[in-house]
């Protein structure tokens, strides 16, 4: 089984929405995707899908970020969420899928990638809680961590704020 990656289309939204409603406890994270689509505050979304099949085995999502360094906009974004089908876990699917992610968002120019999540899970895609550290974020903490692309600078000067779109504010609030 093989599978390819590609920004998401119109078609994808039914099936997008479904693996997330499947993928986690509640559907915080299929309303997170809707939210910021609806508020014009996604940045790329990408879909693998089963060669054979068609069925979708994986997306992820990155959203619009506030990011600031030394009074200076930096080109940033949030990567959330990420899901992949229940048969095609440990296959390497979330990984090809956040790797084509970055490669695509470090082309366009985009400076920083921050995530919230396990530590253990996002480290080996070079996500680290130092990097985040010291920008004003309420979600600051050892699960608050980002990457730099563009070769892995990051960028000099007082670290200042980092807000996500107003979407992850309602997390849970519906």
């Amino acid at each position: 089984m093989t599978v390819t990656i590609r920004p998401a289309r119109g078609e994808d939204v039914a099936a997008i929405d479904a693996l997330l409603r499947t993928s986690f406890p509640a559907p915080d994270e299929a309303m997170l995707v809707r939210d910021l689509c609806i508020d014009g505050d996604m940045v790329l979304t990408l879909v693998a899908h089963d060669d054979d099949s068609g069925a979708l085995a994986g997306m992820v999502a990155f959203s619009r970020m506030d990011v600031t360094v030394a009074g200076r906009t930096v080109p940033s974004v949030a990567l959330a969420p990420v899901a992949v089908a229940a048969d095609w876990r440990r296959q390497g699917v979330a990984d090809a899928l956040i790797r084509a992610g970055h490669d695509r968002l470090e082309a366009e120019g985009v400076v920083l990638s921050f995530v919230l999540g396990d530590p253990a899970f996002y480290a080996r895609f070079g996500y680290d809680a130092a990097v985040a550290r010291n920008f004003a974020s309420p979600y600051a903490g050892e699960h608050f961590m980002a990457f730099p692309l563009q070769g892995g600078l990051v960028p000099c000067g007082e670290r200042e704020g980092a807000r996500h779109a107003a979407a992850f504010a309602r997390l849970g609030a519906e």
